[in-house]
């Protein structure tokens, strides 16, 4: 019988991933489920990293965005000793100080020898975060400024001078001290913004409502606007809030109303657009508030800050209230306020206590919003004057002339 010869297959030769099965221009053959799986996992996890990575950097601008002075919270723990004690847990006081220096892109408004502070609110959020109540502390009001070390290192000697000389001689630290003194409330966090901030605050949320009665035009202020019902961007929002002479009555007084009417129609657009709840809006007011901001410690991140503000997200716009210390003119100088009493010491008892705090429309006032009814602009007389305060009954608390968010300006 013949031998049987087998033949040794030859080992397959590698010819590319072309030439291999399932490589070729034919179609290709499916992966595995598995295979499949683990090609979905990895790329979702490039995608997290990838999203993980921009909101990083995002989170690290807005953060980086913040400024803070450590020599304030020294200053102020130097004089511990002399502040109140902390208010009722979960309530907040907080200090917002506008500031006008010039230095920097607020250059463009004038030259300054020094800070002053334009403005400045005591802003009480409640411990049950059901109202929160701004107080506009005037800046001709005579008030006792304790010893403030000024930036230069110099101290300054306590005395009786008006509030915003106090910004002028410490910064915060005095100012924060000088407002404990007048109202006997413990000021837990502070924040001070420029002019740049205030506009870039008021292009995040394209823009605010306002409604003028004539036509203003005012170089000081950077203003040139017709009468009527329009939306004021930054530049343009910055001047009528800043403007004395030209709006109104050219008072200090007439011009912290028209602040307060102001910021509340802000705080009533952020709400009503839902800015709060939509990231995509949420970043630009954010980048916007943080870009010319500087804060104590406890506020300097953003994290503190998302905090502070998610907080107070559920607070009606009929409670988020707006009013001025009750004063007068002064008795020694009509160019200068003091306190009324005792009606200030309730208010600011209230406030410290955390009680309720209820404002009423102010009649009168010469910057009245223009309505579609005709008759006298806001309703009313052109002669209303304020009248005296009502008498509360014992258990509802005293009343003060203000307004709300839920009013605006044009309403």
């Amino acid at each position: 019988m013949d031998a049987q010869v087998t033949e040794t297959p030859e080992p397959p030769r590698f010819t590319g991933w072309a030439e291999r099965p399932g490589r070729g221009p034919g179609p290709r053959r499916t992966p595995p489920d598995g295979r499949w799986r683990r090609r979905l996992v990895f790329g979702a996890v490039g995608v997290l990293l990838v999203g993980a990575g921009a909101g990083a950097a995002l989170y690290a601008k807005l953060n980086g965005n913040i400024h803070t002075d450590s020599d304030v919270e020294a200053e102020l723990r130097k004089w511990e000793s002399e502040r109140p004690p902390a208010g009722p847990p979960n309530a907040q006081n907080l200090l917002l100080i506008g500031s006008d220096s010039r230095t920097g892109g607020n250059s463009a408004y004038g030259r300054s020898s020094g800070q002053r502070s334009d403005t400045t609110m005591l802003l009480h959020l409640a411990a049950d975060r059901r109202s929160a109540t701004a107080v506009s502390i005037p800046r001709d009001l005579v008030v006792e400024v304790p010893h403030c070390k000024g930036a230069d290192g110099r101290e300054t000697g306590p005395q009786t001078t008006q509030f915003n000389s106090a910004f002028a001689y410490g910064g915060a630290a005095c100012t924060i001290r000088t407002v404990e003194k007048l109202t006997r409330i413990r000021i837990d966090h502070y924040m001070i913004i420029d002019f740049v901030g205030f506009k870039r605050m008021v292009d995040a949320v394209g823009g605010v409502e306002v409604c003028l009665p004539r036509p203003v035009r005012d170089a000081e202020a950077h203003l040139d606007l017709p009468a009527g019902r329009q939306t004021l961007q930054g530049e343009a929002a910055l001047g009528y809030v800043r403007a004395r002479k030209s709006l109104g009555d050219g008072s200090d007084t007439e011009r912290m109303e028209r602040q307060q009417r102001f910021l509340g129609a802000l705080v009533k657009k952020v709400q009503s657009n839902g800015v709060l709840l939509n990231p995509t809006r949420l970043y630009p007011v954010l980048d916007a508030a943080t870009s010319s901001l500087t804060t104590d410690g406890g506020l300097a991140s953003l994290r503190g800050l998302y905090e502070l503000v998610r907080s107070t997200r559920g607070i009606p716009t009929g409670r988020v209230q707006f009013l001025t210390v009750p004063r007068r003119e002064y008795r020694f100088d009509p160019n200068r306020d003091e306190l009324v009493e005792p009606d200030a010491d309730q208010l600011f008892g209230r406030l410290g206590r955390d009680l309720p705090v209820t404002v009423r429309p102010a009649p009168g006032g010469a910057e009245r919003p223009v309505r579609s009814g005709g008759g006298a602009p806001g309703g009313g007389s052109p002669d209303d004057k304020p009248g005296p305060e009502p008498s509360p009954s014992a258990g509802s608390g005293p009343t003060f002339p203000g307004t709300t968010a839920e009013r605006g300006i044009c309403e």
